[in-house]
């Protein structure tokens, strides 16, 4: 395709790409930023193979950017030889032979057609990030070539790739062969630029942090030559880095994926003025900034996490791995020697994490978990995925999509999943369009949902207003705009309501949100600020919202941050109980409800909406086995230290402890984790009784305990772990059983005549002996008794013996009498 390709690196290695694609129908390239794998690789097959060769981005803004480079190489606007498609937007021809997809394209595409009919080749770019659905896509492809088409060249490209991994995952029966192509990096001088204040708070990244990256920048920019990319973790950092930067002699240009796309054009584009741009990690490998002689690196990026139990989901700021570091601070020497600016400290750099983890690991895995039920594989049976789905995270998916209808109980998709599927959302976002419209009417629920995916800001977590500020053309009103035209055309024809019911506006975002997140529905607390969502979690609002004392709420996105009891709303839109009752049908129940609230049990019978109450009336004599169910959940929340450990119940728990260290099973685990999680089976039947704290004050725990010992073993409780031992001047010395090994604190003239060290749990374990002076201050500790008398009694004595010299210091301490008192001093 390319007469003449420019003479990048990867330009030696294309032969030998294209003999490994021919040869064994699969390659590893692994190549670092700078050296053209994304421009020559997909051309250079496309002459090699016959149809079209689809090209994999991780994002929309580096699949348009790849386009425009590789067709501006070949002199021909975008849509002829070479193409892109993204979601909402496509530019291909007839002609078309090469074709840039973001992932999610692809992945809709083998959903659709898994043979990819007129498709030649598919190559994987950046790989290494390990999104969600790159991960899937590899794997989907691998199935593909497996069963039905052997004859589809894959190709899996990157910069930090684990090479031999994914070639052998991609490769078949014998993994893949892998091109190296070596980079040319110039030097790239690190200065190190720490803060003094603290980068981050409980709410993310400090302004006065970013006063700090502001000003680092205006120091490269005074100290360094060329054009300026600064690394800042969101959309957020980077208008508040850029609005700091105002006034410097540079064209400021911000760059991530929600701007239109003539303002990602022109921070990509040299200028006749020096530029900054500041960019999220959209910038950090699957993107070319020319020009760029110095980066900035703040140090931070933004990533999915899932709290599964409170079914809240978000992204999270995180320090960068160090490998990540290393990719952005090359974006400096690709063209010549640079400098990248650290805001963080050399000792800080040392503590980095090697690698980020992998999506899959830490993300919300529900549209995942719907993409393998609709592939025929639920829960990733058969398919070759890097990593495997975790456990936990699966079953909350699987949980979630069962709830919108999706699959069933086998976890196989059904009719209304693929509905679900085909719309191309967040399942949860999927469902409220589709059902919202025939509540809301097509247009609104087509607005909202659109609202909801562009992420758009909603000042003091006021979605409505969000909603009026984006129909008036605010910030992300582009985005929005054209998600909510894709999401209308996405509707089946005969779902939306003909006008639209006649709700207001408020209310119908309200109901569109609640069909999304039935789980967020919240009800303002009796005679408090506060509100309590129906999955159980507390949340708040931001000080200062527009939405404060409205009763009920349908919460669109909240997060918990740590050490937080309850969550903060971000955004959120009114309801009344009526919609919140219509639009979570599923979790509205009736009986009886029995908690522990502020140290006492509560007993209702009513009607609920999940953990939400609806009504109820006090119960005088609740079921027993709520009861202690409540004192469980009470005693969760508020720690074993509320119950009554006597001495003798906490040198119980330390026995059983050791125990379970030194001989496992069927000595039972005893940490407070373990207790708490069965706490039915040795304080159940004590539980029912209590109403109040104080009850639990009056609870038996010893003999609580002593339910845990296993029979028969535990005939030999004194035997393996004894409470006290004998020692040879006839005095009982208990042993202390801490954290680490037993320890027997005595005083050294009553081990007189003992030769070894004295042994526990069967002979497996040595006593900690805490050889004491007579005023009972330790002068030796040994768990080798033996080579206590060789080698260190002789010093011991030499220094205490005329300290205290009433007591007995024999110069042979194996054959001298044992004593509990001074003794009779002998003549030495």
């Amino acid at each position: 395709m390319l007469a003449d390709p420019p003479d990048l690196p990867v330009r030696a290695g294309l032969p030998e790409v294209v003999r490994a694609v021919r040869d064994h129908g699969a390659a590893v390239i692994q190549a670092p930023p700078g050296t053209g794998k994304t421009t020559l690789v997909p051309p250079a097959l496309a002459a090699a193979v016959g149809g079209t060769v689809v090209v994999t981005q991780p994002r929309r803004l580096a699949a348009r950017a790849a386009a425009r480079r590789l067709a501006a190489l070949l002199g021909e606007p975008v849509g002829r030889t070479v193409g892109y498609a993204v979601r909402g937007e496509r530019r291909r021809s007839a002609a078309t032979r090469v074709e840039v997809v973001t992932t999610g394209v692809l992945l809709r595409r083998l959903q659709r057609d898994p043979d990819l009919p007129g498709v030649g080749a598919v190559v994987l770019d950046e790989v290494h990030e390990r999104h969600l659905d790159a991960d899937l896509v590899l794997a989907l492809l691998v199935d593909v070539r497996e069963n039905l088409r052997a004859d589809l060249p894959l190709v899996a490209m990157s910069a930090t790739v684990a090479a031999e991994r994914v070639a052998a995952l991609v490769g078949g029966p014998a993994p893949a062969p892998v091109v190296e192509i070596p980079g040319v990096l110039h030097p790239v001088e690190v200065v190190w630029c720490p803060p003094d204040a603290p980068r981050t708070d409980v709410r993310g990244v400090t302004p006065a942090f970013l006063d700090h990256v502001a000003a680092t920048t205006r120091r490269a920019l005074g100290e360094r030559a060329g054009d300026v990319l600064v690394f800042v973790p969101g959309a957020g950092e980077v208008a508040a880095v850029a609005r700091r930067l105002a006034g410097v002699d540079a064209d400021v240009r911000p760059l991530h994926g929600r701007l239109p796309h003539r303002e990602q054009d022109l921070a990509l584009t040299e200028g006749r003025r020096r530029r900054v741009v500041v960019s999220t990690a959209v910038a950090e490998s699957s993107l070319t900034v020319p020009g760029v002689r110095v980066v900035v690196d703040a140090g931070f990026s933004r990533e999915p996490r899932t709290d599964h139990r409170r079914g809240l989901a978000g992204l999270v700021t995180l320090r960068v791995s160090r490998a990540a570091a290393e990719q952005r601070a090359g974006r400096a020497g690709r063209e010549a020697p640079g400098a990248v600016y650290r805001c963080w400290s050399e000792a800080d750099h040392a503590r980095l994490p090697g690698h980020a983890q992998p999506e899959i690991a830490t993300a919300d895995l529900t549209a995942f978990a719907l993409e393998l039920a609709c592939w025929g594989s639920p829960g990733g049976a058969g398919l070759t995925l890097p990593d495997p789905p975790p456990v936990a995270a699966m079953s909350a998916a699987r949980e979630t999509l069962a709830g919108l209808g999706a699959v069933g109980p086998d976890g196989t998709v059904t009719a209304r999943g693929r509905l679900i599927s085909a719309v191309g959302a967040d399942p949860r976002l999927a469902r409220a369009l589709l059902d919202g419209a025939a509540v809301v009417g097509a247009r609104r629920a087509a607005e909202v949902v659109a609202l909801l995916s562009v992420d758009a800001r909603a000042p003091g977590a006021d979605l409505v207003a969000a909603l009026r500020d984006v129909r008036r053309g605010g910030p992300d009103a582009s985005a929005w705009a054209a998600e909510a035209r894709r999401l209308r055309a996405a509707l089946p024809e005969g779902t939306a309501a003909p006008a639209g019911p006649d709700l207001p506006e408020d209310l119908a975002v309200g109901a569109v949100v609640a069909l999304a997140h039935p789980d967020r529905i919240a009800r303002r607390r009796p005679g408090g600020s506060t509100y309590l969502m129906t999955s159980g979690t507390g949340a708040a609002l931001p000080p200062g919202s527009p939405l404060a004392g409205t009763a009920w709420l349908a919460v669109a996105d909240a997060d918990r941050g740590a050490g937080r009891r309850d969550a903060t709303i971000r955004s959120a839109a009114p309801i009344d109980e009526s919609v919140a009752v219509e639009s979570a049908p599923a979790l509205v129940h009736e009986g009886e409800s029995v908690t522990w609230v502020d140290g006492a049990v509560v007993a209702r019978r009513g009607r609920w909406l999940g953990a939400v109450e609806l009504s109820s009336a006090p119960v005088a004599d609740p079921d027993p086995a709520l009861v202690a169910a409540a004192v469980r959940d009470g005693l969760a929340q508020d720690g074993l230290a509320a119950l009554p450990w006597t001495p003798a119940a906490t040198a119980l728990r330390e026995r059983l402890a050791f125990l379970h260290r030194a001989l496992g099973e069927p000595w039972p685990e005893v940490s407070e984790q373990a207790l708490l999680a069965g706490v039915g089976a040795w304080l159940g039947p004590d539980l029912a009784r209590v109403r109040r704290a104080p009850d639990l004050g009056r609870l038996d725990v010893l003999q609580a305990l002593r339910r845990l010992l296993p029979w028969p073993a535990a005939a030999r409780l004194d035997e393996l772990a004894p409470e006290r031992v004998t020692v040879p001047s006839g005095t009982q010395v208990r042993v202390d059983y801490g954290p680490d090994q037993p320890v027997l604190a005595v005083r050294l003239q009553e081990v007189f005549g003992w030769h070894e060290t004295p042994r526990i749990a069967g002979g497996r374990v040595p006593l900690v002996l805490h050889l004491l002076s007579p005023a009972r201050r330790p002068a030796a500790v040994t768990t080798d008794l033996a080579s206590f008398w060789r080698t260190g009694y002789s010093q011991v004595r030499a220094e205490l013996r005329g300290r205290y010299p009433k007591h007995a210091w024999p110069e042979d301490p194996l054959t001298a009498e044992a004593v509990r008192g001074a003794g009779r001093r002998r003549r030495d």
